[in-house]
């Protein structure tokens, strides 16, 4: 989506806007309904990051932040009708806004997509997303969360990619970090902002960063296993590509790679692997079977593609393998 149509103008004097204050309301409220989502759009990009948006409904936009800042943690209360918001490569570039956020969902459904990932939120769902990758927020109907916004430096810069749309929700340890946020956030927007809880605000967002890294670790294992099963229904096809395993698997061809990628392995490797151990229990089997046809059995384009991946994996060629010491 290009930046020059749906970024951040800056246009708009409204009170509270540029430097941003310890303690906002904002609204779209404040326009008239002709400007509303470009004043929309400048508001996001002066509470949070320089973004890209756009509705993604026709008819009218409304939108409203009550913020806060409590030193390092900014938490931000955020109501709105559907839309998208892109953080591009060329925003990231002119800026220097080196931020991690999490959004937590509070009503309606919305998704985070960032390194790869897709993490969808509803309501008591959390996620995390790094300001200095792209990332795209989307909303396809009203909806209300709280952003919680905290300086990378504050944070392991080591636990950041990992967690990035991963969702933490339901029971658990996660949960008492999102109500922790969600009860600050609320005693804020009351007139009680509780300086001494800051402290332990930005140890949880760290504990709660540890979950996700921890939680996509455990989702790449079950992935990792899907592929491996999917890979040995699939072998005996010759034709088998990557785009039928990650469609069985349901996944993208990116996801695919990079969970391979965490074995050091790739996709011509393991099928190759797996048609070679295939080709070895029909050749001690059925010992008189032609090589053409155990080829053809277990997925080789052919018995000349036979020979050669059964020397690489084995060392010897399949008539010694037959004729060896079972």
């Amino acid at each position: 989506m290009p930046d020059v149509d749906n970024r951040c103008a800056a246009g708009f004097d409204a009170e509270g806007m540029g430097a941003t204050p310890a303690a906002a309301e904002w609204s779209t409220t404040a326009v008239d309904q002709d400007h509303a989502f470009d004043y929309w759009r400048d508001l996001i990009c002066d509470a949070f990051v320089q973004l890209s948006a756009r509705p993604v409904l026709p008819g009218p936009f409304a939108g409203s932040i009550a913020h806060r800042a409590l030193d390092e943690v900014e938490l931000s209360t955020v109501t709105a009708d559907a839309q998208r918001v892109d953080r591009t490569r060329s925003l990231i570039a002119r800026s220097h806004e080196d931020y991690l956020l999490a959004s937590i969902q509070l009503e309606g459904f919305g998704e985070i997509r960032q390194d790869g990932r897709v993490a969808g939120l509803r309501a008591g769902s959390m996620a995390f997303y790094d300001s200095t990758r792209p990332y795209t927020l989307a909303f396809g109907a009203h909806f209300r969360q709280l952003v919680v916004q905290v300086p990378r430096t504050a944070l392991p810069a080591a636990r950041v990619r990992d967690a990035t749309a991963v969702v933490l929700d339901g029971p658990g340890p996660g949960r008492l970090v999102t109500d922790f946020f969600v009860g600050l956030a609320r005693e804020a927007e009351d007139g009680h902002p509780a300086p001494g809880l800051v402290p332990h605000a930005v140890g949880l967002f760290e504990y709660a960063l540890g979950l996700a890294g921890a939680s996509r670790a455990g989702t790449d294992a079950a992935v990792r296993q899907n592929v491996h099963d999917a890979i040995a229904r699939a072998a005996g096809e010759p034709g088998v590509s990557a785009d039928d395993i990650a469609a069985a698997c349901h996944i993208s061809r990116r996801t695919l790679f990079r969970v391979l990628a965490g074995e050091g392995r790739t996709l011509r490797d393991l099928l190759r692997h797996e048609r070679v151990r295939r080709a070895k229990a029909v050749l001690r089997a059925e010992p008189h079977l032609p090589v053409a046809v155990v080829a053809a059995r277990c997925g080789f384009g052919g018995e000349a593609q036979l020979h050669r991946a059964f020397r690489e994996v084995t060392g010897v060629s399949p008539g010694a393998f037959r004729s060896g010491p079972g």
